[in-house]
């Protein structure tokens, strides 16, 4: 049996699915909440869903590949908040140079950013950030409820909302990332990670494995340890790459079931909206946030009923923005430069706290203000609104 593939009782109830398998049996009806799966999810699908939850919230060891160097033992660790699939105060590091001339160079020749926190218990195998990086920055985890309908929505729709001559006059000139899909080769647009660096769960999966654990994978079968040079690695880690080896019995690998968890996660149910948070999301609209926030976008044509041409309130383009809080780094993957990030989704706000790529911002009110660059012209117009109606957009933001 593959590690996670089975959950014990009292997981179950911590995580609410419990309920909600229960209801499947007896044909009841239960109240969507964070961390259940797309309603309507069939058998088989339901299956692969709790078989991703147990190795979604599965503990690593060295036993298992984890390290030489490594943020965290479980996906869980950092995607718990409200439930597992959300978010968490964890952060990576993320690390560069800055030439006097503006030039962004990376760690290594390679381009990699990413800076370990933790190591095996040997001071040898601990990265060391050198002291000329003057460019560090710090990324919190982006919930993943919704992820496959994020993933469903067609490379073509996010195309067509390009503007990067903001040739609408709003200020806005987003701009798809364009990568190359790890796990299959194929040019992409990218929609997962704040540089919108990943366009599939699988690679989303398979790059946090071995990013956050040091597991090494088939997509990714390199260990990436900064500083520790390759005869050191043999040292620091010996188990043979790719150490997310396929179960004999099923072939899947805990990165397809990393996949699976995502990709049936249901986003977060929006939350009463009743005079007030109607007011607030035209208000929303009137300002010009909606002009990255797009309330909703729909999935292409799928043979999966659950994600042929659904509506997804997802209140984002999934476009590269510059609004002033870029983080500086210009990443080997992402085709964002340092100042650009992606607009991220607004729905299951109400769960998340701090805010921004970075946790910088407190309160909704405190990220809206931060924002300059390209959304000047929306945050000009929130400085604007007297207290009705930013108390009634805030109240909207509140809702979702």
């Amino acid at each position: 049996m593959p590690r996670g593939s089975a959950i014990s009782v009292a997981a179950l109830l911590a995580l609410g699915t419990l309920a909600l398998f229960t209801a499947r049996v007896t044909g009841q009806s239960v109240p969507l909440r964070p961390g259940d799966p797309l309603p309507g999810i069939t058998a088989r699908d339901f299956d692969a869903f709790r078989a991703g939850l147990g190795a979604f919230i599965g503990v690593e060891t060295s036993d298992d590949g984890l390290g030489p160097a490594y943020n965290g033992t479980s996906c869980g660790v950092c995607h718990s908040v409200p439930a597992i699939g959300g978010v968490s105060p964890m952060s990576e590091l993320r690390a560069g140079h800055r030439d006097p001339d503006g030039t962004f160079r990376a760690l290594d020749a390679q381009g990699n950013t990413l800076f370990h926190t933790f190591s095996l218990p040997d001071h040898a195998c601990q990265p060391v950030l050198p002291p000329e990086m003057n460019v560090v920055a710090r990324r919190v985890p982006i919930p993943l409820f919704g992820a496959g309908l994020i993933e469903a929505i067609s490379d073509d729709t996010l195309l067509s909302l390009a503007d990067p001559l903001d040739r609408n006059r709003d200020g806005s000139a987003g701009r798809p990332s364009i990568v190359i899909d790890a796990a299959t080769g194929e040019r992409r647009v990218g929609r997962f990670g704040w540089k919108a660096q990943v366009a599939t769960l699988l690679t989303f999966s398979g790059d946090a494995y071995r990013n956050e654990m040091g597991i090494t994978n088939d997509i990714f079968p390199a260990e990436l340890a900064f500083g520790i040079p390759p005869e050191q690695m043999k040292h620091c880690d010996a188990s043979p790459d790719p150490e997310d080896k396929p179960d004999p019995v099923t072939r899947l690998r805990d990165i397809d079931h990393f996949a699976a968890f995502m990709k049936f996660l249901a986003p977060v149910a929006r939350g009463p909206v009743d005079g007030p948070v109607r007011d607030g999301e035209r208000t929303f609209a009137a300002v010009g946030c909606a002009a990255c926030h797009i309330p909703a976008l729909v999935t292409g044509p799928n043979s999966n009923p659950l994600f042929d041409r659904k509506v997804v309130p997802l209140y984002s383009d999934l476009l590269l923005h510059n609004i002033g809080t870029g983080d500086g780094i210009k990443q080997a993957d992402s085709t964002a430069s340092p100042d650009e990030m992606k607009t991220p989704a607004l729905w299951g706000l109400r769960f998340r706290r701090p805010l921004l790529h970075d946790g910088s911002a407190a309160t909704i009110e405190d990220a809206v203000t931060r924002h300059a660059g390209e959304a000047d012209l929306a945050r000009r117009g929130f400085d604007r609104l007297d207290e009705v109606a930013r108390s009634a957009l805030l109240a909207f933001l509140q809702s979702l």
